[in-house]
Order: C-alpha cells, then structure tokens, then sequence
C-alpha cells in the first residue's frame, strides 16, 4: 500500500509511520510532506499514493485548501488536534478522521474501512464543494485583525492593517515592515500572521512574504511561470510568486 502522509509536525510523521509499519501490513511511504503548497505542486505532478493522511493544520494554511487548487484523487484519512465538534462538518465527506495523538486500535479500525471501501469498489470520497470549503475554514479561522500591537524597547504602540505593507521572516525571525519604512520584530509565526490577517487584503506570496495589496508595486513574469513582485518599500531579494500559487495570486488581485 502506497502512503502520502501531509504532516507539518516532525514527530507526528514519525510516530504515524511507525504505527502504519507496527500494524503487519506492507506499506511503503511515497512522501512526507508539510505544507499547502508543496502538496499541490506533488498532486499536480502526477504522483501516486492508494492512501492519504492529511493534517489540517500544515505549515502554510489549511489543508481543506488543497483541494481547491487540485484535483486529489485518493481517499484520505485527516488527522487533527481539534475537538469532534468542528469535524462533523466534514467527516462524511473523507474515509475518517483520527484524533491526535493516533491511537493504534483507531488507525487499524480506520484502515479497515479503507479496505472495505477498497474490496467493494465503492466511491470513497465525495470531496467538499467551495461552499463547505470556506465554511469549514471558517471553523478554524479566527476574527481578522485591524490593528497589532508590536514592542520597540520598552515601548509599545500598535499598527493599524492599513499601514502594514507586509510582513517577512529572515533568519527565523518574523517582522513587520509598515508602509512608512518601519520594521519592528513580530511574536507571531508567518503562519499565525497568516490566519488572522484579512486574506482579501493580504497574500502569502512564498514561505517568507505576506503581503498588502498595497505593497504590490509591480508583477512582472518570471522564470519557470513564476511571478516576481516588486514590493513597496523594495526590498533587496527577488520576491517570487510560486508556479502553483500564480492563479490564486491573479484572482486575488482581482477581489
């Protein structure tokens, strides 16, 4: 059995693979991977698996996204720290979910469905519409924020969104560059910017870039259907649009 495992958490990859290889059956772990968009680019690829395990909460958004950017063909089986509460909207729509942490007797009760769906060819999966997408992500997501606080010494003074023109991570770090040129040094993970920040305002551009639409100065094409944003104020490096995120990046301009 062929295994894509979409796991953000280290631990959590290992730990779920050696519950998979403890319960007797072959199983051969075609990737690991952590984040929205590289499980696009690896679905749009072509690649194969029988079986998918999916967090919902990966490195860069939910994963509930991936299937509005691709076509995802194998059944799934989601993974999650959340309550039953949240997941009764969607729980018909996958194989079944497993709480964290997994607990072997779930996982080989939830493979065992697997292989009764499997044996009697029935339809696995019948994947969620762009309505339920955005209800469900609403579940999760919590009210955007209009202003954030940030601390420069002893002093604190708070930003409105409206002046932020974007935020970046350098070295592990995250900050917040205002459209004054101001740059201040931010508590928050891109990741957790990136969930409380209104998504019509802003766009995570790559894994280093959030940005306002205020910022966006130019667009120009790149390499390998890449775009490259000129942002305002510049910064040194060249910001890139990935080839799998171009047509969310244009339809979001267009809001």
């Amino acid at each position: 059995m062929k295994v894509l495992i979409i796991e953000d958490e280290p631990f959590a990859q290992k730990e779920l693979i050696r519950l998979l290889r403890a319960g007797g059956r072959p199983v051969e772990v075609v990737a690991t991977l952590d984040s929205v968009e590289d499980s696009v680019e690896w679905f749009a690829s072509g690649n194969e698996a029988d079986l998918v395990f999916m967090d919902i909460q990966l490195s860069d958004g939910l994963s509930f996204e991936i299937f509005s950017q691709t076509e995802v063909k194998p059944p799934v089986i989601f993974t999650t720290a959340y309550d039953e509460y949240a997941l009764k909207a969607f729980k018909v729509n996958s194989i079944d979910y497993l709480l964290k942490p997994v607990d072997e007797e779930e996982l080989r009760a939830a493979l065992a469905k697997f292989d009764r769906i499997i044996s009697s060819r029935e339809k696995a999966v019948q994947y969620l519409s762009e309505v339920q997408l955005q209800e469900i992500i609403g579940l999760y997501r919590p009210a955007y924020k209009s202003r954030l606080v940030v601390r420069l010494g002893d002093k604190i003074r708070h930003i409105d969104a409206e002046n932020i023109a974007y935020f970046f991570s350098e070295d592990k770090v995250t900050f917040l560059m205002t459209t004054e040129k101001k740059k201040y040094i931010m508590n928050y993970s891109l990741e957790q910017i990136e969930s409380f920040m209104n998504p019509a305002t802003f766009f995570r551009l790559n894994r280093k870039y959030i940005a306002s639409i205020r910022a966006i100065e130019g667009i120009d094409k790149y390499f390998n259907s890449r775009l490259r944003i000129d942002l305002k104020p510049p910064v040194e490096e060249d910001v890139l649009v990935s080839r799998v995120k171009v047509n969310d990046f244009l339809n979001w301009l267009e809001r």
